[in-house]
């Protein structure tokens, strides 16, 4: 991964800053902190992604932000951007999927060299290790085993009146793995990717009952 020499202490923050409106308080409402979850995960941002990140993540998508990984907090910054904000940027085409592999090892390397423990909140930890069941790959299912792990420690070590909230996204974590342990990837992005859907896939895609839309249903 070509990293250049570049670094922006307060544009990482930004990214932060709007993809967490919740900050770093512990003591968020329940139903607000899942409704901020809802925003992020289900398209909710969508449009203001594009309208304010859209430069920024091809920059990231570039190579163009190496020093953020020094910070465990731009690290994450520079997953948001190829993890999360890529997927609206690019929507509907298969680059909106072609950074994962960039997001995935930054992933790993956070893990490894103690950033993802430094992160202070359960909600930055999530969308660390998101990479972890999101990029297709012959790893996937053991990826997903530590997916499975690490949101089950999240969930064990969240604030009391958020747990439910971590608990369904352990099960939606296994949901996925269901899917891979079938598949051998993401069905739904088939289309987009250019490839043929197997007879199993098809029946799957027309059901509609994918893991991304089942999270937080407990």
């Amino acid at each position: 991964m070509e990293l250049t020499e570049r670094s922006d202490d307060e544009t990482w923050r930004r990214v932060l800053d709007f993809w967490f409106p919740e900050g770093r308080s512990l003591g968020v409402d329940a139903d607000t902190h899942k409704g901020h979850w809802f925003w992020r995960m289900r398209g909710g941002a969508h449009d203001e992604v594009i309208r304010r990140f859209t430069d920024l993540t091809a920059e990231a998508a570039a190579g163009h932000f190496g020093p953020w990984t020094t910070d465990p907090k731009g690290r994450l910054a520079l997953i948001i951007l190829l993890d999360q904000f890529s997927r609206s940027v690019w929507a509907g085409s298969a680059r909106a999927f072609a950074q994962d592999q960039m997001a995935l090892a930054l992933t790993m390397e956070g893990l490894s060299n103690g950033h993802y423990v430094a992160l202070p909140t359960p909600w930055f930890k999530v969308v660390h290790c998101l990479p972890l069941g999101h990029c297709e790959g012959p790893d996937h299912l053991e990826r997903l085993d530590l997916l499975i792990g690490l949101r089950e420690e999240i969930a064990a070590e969240a604030p009391v009146q958020l747990r439910p909230i971590y608990r369904s996204l352990v099960k939606q974590a296994r949901d996925v793995k269901q899917v891979i342990e079938a598949f051998g990837r993401h069905p739904h992005r088939n289309h987009l990717l250019g490839r043929r859907s197997t007879s199993a896939e098809q029946a799957y895609l027309k059901s509609g009952n994918f893991p991304h839309f089942r999270a937080f249903d407990g």
